[in-house]
């Protein structure tokens, strides 16, 4: 089972985590890896952490690059991967001991190209989030997986708990300067598979930091995921039209909760320009009433109320802090 593994670390700003992250890839029982550490321009003492590291393992290399982003740095990382399979972890979170031997010989034994693990949430205190495994291990044609992916169950957007084919990877570039952007990316990467797998085993865990990007609040940025969740219905609807409602019914239940979250968090002029980015999206990913009645429970009633009158919908949920 000695399958190389590139392994992708985008670095930036992280000198108090990253010596943690590497350890958690150094003390793996599958040893074939390579580990290729971007530095993002980072200012603090991340360049010198990275350098120290190749010295003490030659699986270890270190780019160093101008600041431009986590997307920026995952592109700069994937011309130099050599492994047929491919992983990307974020420099402040960690696995577990056996997270790839386990992922790639159940990935092998499915005869799967991508696979995902579970994840846990852990914090500076260092304590977890709780979380239970049953170790079941189980595979999607790409349809399924697909869907998996739009419903965010079982798959999840994230890209950093996955073990992926290298050959269905390296000629997709995650796109540059777009917070979300896993919205934009893993859509086409599951769209290319064959066989999907999810293990509920807890492997990967993600560290929440009260500082990092993903822990503002909400801001004008955030509504990027509507643009990746667009471009998503693009491609469903040209690739997968089966699964193009379900991608509809999605992208417009996500408009609402970018709706109510708008109303509570910003002001004018933010608020103006998230309004017209939001009702632009609402006039894309219209429903059909065929679409409405297809929404099953209490659900049904809350489409239904937005499709009728939008803003008065997010209001009533954001004062009532429905939905958060």
């Amino acid at each position: 089972m000695q399958q190389f593994i590139s392994v992708i670390v985008p670095v930036y700003q992280v000198d108090t985590y990253l010596d943690r992250c590497i350890e958690s890839l150094l003390c793996q029982t599958y040893h074939n890896l390579e580990i290729i550490l971007v530095d993002d321009g980072s200012c603090d003492k991340c360049a010198r952490i990275c350098d120290a590291w190749v010295k003490k393992d030659d699986r270890i290399r270190a780019i160093h690059k101008k600041n431009g982003g986590l997307s920026d740095a995952r592109n700069a990382g994937m011309p130099f991967a050599t492994g047929k399979y491919i992983s990307f972890i974020d420099s402040d979170d960690v696995v577990t001991p056996d997270y790839f031997e386990v992922m790639l010989h159940t990935l092998l034994a499915e005869k799967s190209d991508i696979i995902e693990c579970s994840v846990v949430k852990f914090y500076e205190d260092n304590h977890f989030d709780t979380f239970q495994d049953d170790l079941s291990v189980t595979s999607y044609s790409a349809v399924d997986g697909l869907s998996g992916l739009i419903n965010e169950n079982p798959f999840h957007q994230h890209v950093w708990n996955k073990l992926y084919k290298a050959e269905l990877v390296l000629d997709v570039p995650f796109p540059f300067g777009k917070l979300n952007e896993d919205e934009f990316w893993t859509y086409q990467i599951f769209g290319r598979a064959k066989r999907v797998t999810k293990i509920n085993k807890t492997m990967y865990h993600y560290f929440q930091r009260g500082n990092s990007i993903m822990g503002e609040s909400f801001n004008l940025r955030r509504l990027d995921a509507l643009e990746g969740k667009y471009n998503r219905q693009q491609y469903i609807e040209k690739y997968y039209p089966t699964l193009a409602s379900q991608a509809r019914i999605n992208l417009f239940s996500s408009c609402v909760f970018s709706g109510q979250s708008l109303l509570k968090y910003l002001k004018n002029p933010e608020k103006e320009q998230a309004v017209s980015r939001i009702n632009q999206h609402v006039k894309e990913c219209k429903l059909s009433r065929d679409e409405l009645r297809s929404i099953r429970g209490k659900n049904r009633f809350w489409y239904s109320f937005a499709d009728k009158s939008f803003w008065l919908c997010c209001k009533v949920r954001s004062v009532t802090g429905i939905g958060f």
